[in-house]
């Protein structure tokens, strides 16, 4: 269990640090300097792999916790309706993150705007709802399993080092200016 925990600990710190590096780059945007497409590019692919893995374990974890619980009472009832509020409006952020990340495959630095648009509005968001799972988390504690926890993290054969080679690849691709702004 301590293991799980450990390795599912260790990818949301690595997800909070390619979210913090977008939100560092978005402060002062790209201006056109297409050495931040790949850069990018990464940044979306890593979240495209990492979200969807975030969505599938809370998805499981409210499935479960509303198996356990068949007649919750309303602050339960609250609680597993705030997650699918997040969980959705999570999942229209993502859609319009991954547009622009694809635009900017296709265009280059011309969707570099648009881009950094909907990763701004994504970040904010994240910042503002996302890892807010007080009742929900709270309940997880008191009902699951270890077996169950092991259920809900959803790690397959291959996920964490998936996950650990985009997140190297984001920063190989950090343009230098970035780079020298985290280091200073």
């Amino acid at each position: 269990m301590n293991e799980l925990r450990e390795r599912v600990g260790n990818e949301r710190r690595r997800l909070k640090q390619v979210r913090e590096a977008l939100s560092a780059s978005l402060v002062n945007t790209a201006k056109g300097d297409a050495s931040y497409v790949p850069f990018y590019i990464a940044i979306g692919d890593y979240f495209e792999i990492a979200m969807d893995r975030l969505h599938t374990q809370d998805i499981r974890m409210e499935k479960m916790l509303k198996e356990m619980i068949p007649d919750p009472d309303e602050s339960v009832r609250q609680a597993f309706k705030e997650v699918d509020d997040r969980l959705r409006i999570n999942q229209e952020h993502l859609k319009k993150f991954m547009a622009a990340r694809d635009a900017l495959k296709e265009k280059g630095a011309a969707a570099l705007g648009e881009y950094e648009s909907a990763a701004k509005a994504y970040t904010d968001f994240i910042l503002a709802q996302m890892g807010h799972h007080g009742a929900s988390t709270s309940l997880a504690g008191e009902k699951f399993t270890q077996k169950d926890w092991e259920f809900m993290a959803h790690v397959e054969p291959g996920d964490m080092e998936r996950e650990q080679a985009l997140f190297d690849k984001v920063f190989a691709t950090q343009p230098a200016e970035l780079r020298d702004q985290a280091a200073g």
